[in-house]
């Protein structure tokens, strides 16, 4: 099998365990951990710039809740049951106000696996109209894979959505109001963004990387319109689905901007020219490689990912 096969077969499903394997530091006992409230009633994990290992439990990702005055809604519930169950920990530490929503914000194990550990609220999971039909086709490789990485009873198991997002909807919280959209296909074919009219908090989930390289799981060209969709908005904060807790929109989004716009133009000149994909590989988006965390592992994927999309076009 040639490298680019070999890669294929381990990230299929989408480039994420946001990924599997790599070094992680020791993850605490299960019970709360440290959040940072990003603004009023929000409170956001750092997830770690890592691949997931058995010591982090997965927990790579950025996760967290929102309070309102009736109810607290989960946005992103981590990687694995283990986590998870940590989130859910912190919920209970810091309020007692029902866990109504939990939201799923795309179909990459990092962001969904945790949510099993929440059933026991009977929560409505809310997740893109494509989610459903995503987890069907991955979720059990996702959860194999996790089970073979972490044990069994660390997993977790596929959460169905239960309210399903087309188009636009809102949730109320209680005098609080969280709009939902879902993305055309950009990162993955399900991606899903929160927007608090309160604090005016973009949560764009994995639509915006920091400082960790981007995977591409779904569509280049579409992942840079779903940019100029969220630019729209006008929030001047986000939290991203990997990185600091919350950054400037502005300054955050332009490195990956950038980037994806070098990958596709580097990758349309590449087809044009007959470049095989393996050469195109090695050399396509080398530039960029001194600013991302993890691009080695990340960039030959996505040159793949680009190559076959717009070979086509």
């Amino acid at each position: 099998m040639n490298p680019i096969s070999s890669r294929r077969a381990l990230l299929f499903g989408g480039a994420c365990f946001c990924c599997l394997p790599a070094h992680g530091r020791a993850a605490a006992a299960a019970g709360p951990f440290a959040t940072e409230e990003v603004a009023p009633g929000i409170y956001i994990r750092r997830g770690v710039d890592q691949e997931a290992t058995r010591p982090n439990r997965d927990a790579i990702a950025n996760i967290g809740f929102i309070v309102g005055r009736n109810a607290v809604l989960v946005t992103d519930s981590g990687g694995s049951l283990a986590d998870g169950e940590r989130l859910r920990a912190t919920i209970r530490a810091t309020t007692d106000r029902p866990i109504r929503y939990v939201v799923i914000s795309h179909v990459h194990p990092d962001h969904s696996f945790g949510a099993a550990a929440f059933r026991e609220d009977a929560p409505v999971f809310v997740g893109h109209d494509r989610l459903a039909a995503a987890l069907a086709t991955r979720g059990e490789f996702y959860r194999r894979r996790l089970a073979a990485l972490l044990g069994a009873g660390r997993a977790g198991s596929v959460v169905m959505p239960t309210m399903e997002i087309k188009g636009s909807a809102e949730i109320d919280l209680g005098g609080r109001i969280i709009s939902l959209h879902a993305h055309g296909t950009a990162h993955t074919d399900c991606d899903l963004s929160l927007f608090d009219h309160q604090s005016g908090l973009l949560l764009p989930a994995d639509l915006l990387f920091v400082r960790r390289m981007p995977s591409l799981d779904g569509s280049l060209p579409g992942w840079l319109h779903e940019l100029d969709v969220l630019q729209a908005i006008g929030a001047a904060r986000a939290v991203p689905g990997h990185g600091p807790v919350a950054v400037d929109w502005a300054p955050a989004v332009a490195p990956l901007r950038r980037y994806l716009t070098v990958l596709r133009n580097e990758t349309e000149k590449a087809v044009a020219a007959g470049v095989g994909i393996e050469q195109a590989v090695r050399t396509v988006g080398r530039s960029e490689a001194g600013d991302w965390v993890l691009f080695d592992d990340y960039n030959g994927w996505n040159v793949t990912e680009a190559y076959q999309e717009l070979e086509w076009q």
